[in-house]
């Protein structure tokens, strides 16, 4: 029995706030939901379950997303696999992070990468996107370059977009929507270049794409949490990466946004030469379109990295 379930069965009253009915443990016997800053219901839980205001929070209609900007003509460099490591392995403090790590992403191929917190996820994917100085003198090739061939750490970054949590947390507030979509093609928390009509327009598609295109002007702080996380989605889209890195996008989102979510990178994914690496703690929450599967297993004390493909 969990801590939560002793707590009620005693005798004191208990709020909680949770994002999901889902979540709502047996023995609550009321529920008020939230939407949009309103009350849309206050009740016995019997009556929330049957209440059609309640499902309509919770289960609402699916969004449909309209078409992607016009991609950039491709470099015949980009057709080539992402990455192909081989045999790497990374010590911090005589720790060993990774040992003996091997990971061959194809094309067409769209990767879950899946372990708890201290396996190695980040490690692994500084090492791709050139965030990592332990990635020279290793084999790692990525889009048929090896690394350390010269490239710099710019021209690494202009072929992968992320959204990961850090950014989301660090964002500033005061910037527009617009704002935050173009600092995409500069990798940068916030707006601080000027940018020419090509790349506003871009942006704006964007925003048409994932239905957001009537807050372009509204402050980032001002939207939704799950608003803002899309927001962040069309930032890492913006330049049209050839790999889209999303570590623990859903984290912190609702069920309803976690869903939207994936539809939208699963459309993004179906009609574009995109491809995607998805970081999560739980295998089991993916897009539909995932087709390798990378895991840290534990084993010896250490983690071991096991890659399957459909």
């Amino acid at each position: 029995m969990s801590a939560l379930d002793v707590l009620l069965q005693g005798d004191s009253s208990i709020v909680l706030m949770l994002r999901d009915l889902a979540q709502v443990p047996d023995r609550v016997s009321h529920l008020l939901v939230l939407d949009r800053g309103r009350i849309v219901f206050q009740g016995t839980k019997t009556e929330a379950l049957a209440a059609d205001t309640v499902r309509a929070v919770f289960q609402p209609s699916p969004l449909t997303f309209q078409a992607l900007p016009s991609p950039p003509t491709r470099d015949s460099v980009l057709s080539r696999d992402p990455i192909v490591i081989r045999n790497v392995s990374v010590w911090f403090d005589d720790n060993p992070v990774l040992s003996d790590v091997c990971w061959h992403m194809k094309a067409g191929q769209n990767t879950l990468l899946a372990g708890p917190n201290g396996s190695g996820k980040t490690t692994l994917l500084s090492l791709v996107t050139g965030d990592s100085p332990k990635a020279y003198g290793q084999d790692i090739t990525i889009f048929g370059t090896r690394r350390g061939s010269g490239e710099s750490v710019w021209e690494i970054k202009q072929h992968f977009g992320l959204l990961d949590t850090s950014t989301h947390l660090k964002f500033p507030h005061h910037q527009t929507v617009l704002e935050a979509v173009l600092s995409g093609f500069y990798d940068s928390q916030g707006l601080y270049q000027t940018t020419g009509a090509s790349q506003r327009q871009i942006a704006a598609q964007w925003l048409d794409t994932i239905r957001l295109a009537d807050l372009i002007n509204a402050q980032f702080g001002t939207l939704s949490f799950g608003q803002q996380r899309l927001v962040l989605l069309a930032r890492a889209l913006v330049k049209h990466p050839r790999v889209l890195i999303l570590d623990e996008p859903t984290l912190g989102l609702d069920a309803q946004s976690t869903q939207c979510l994936m539809n939208c990178v699963d459309h993004v994914i179906a009609t574009s030469d995109i491809q995607l690496i998805f970081v999560s703690h739980n295998i089991g929450e993916r897009p539909r379109c995932i087709n390798q599967y990378l895991e840290f297993q534990a084993a010896d004390n250490r983690y071991q990295l096991v890659c399957t493909d459909d």
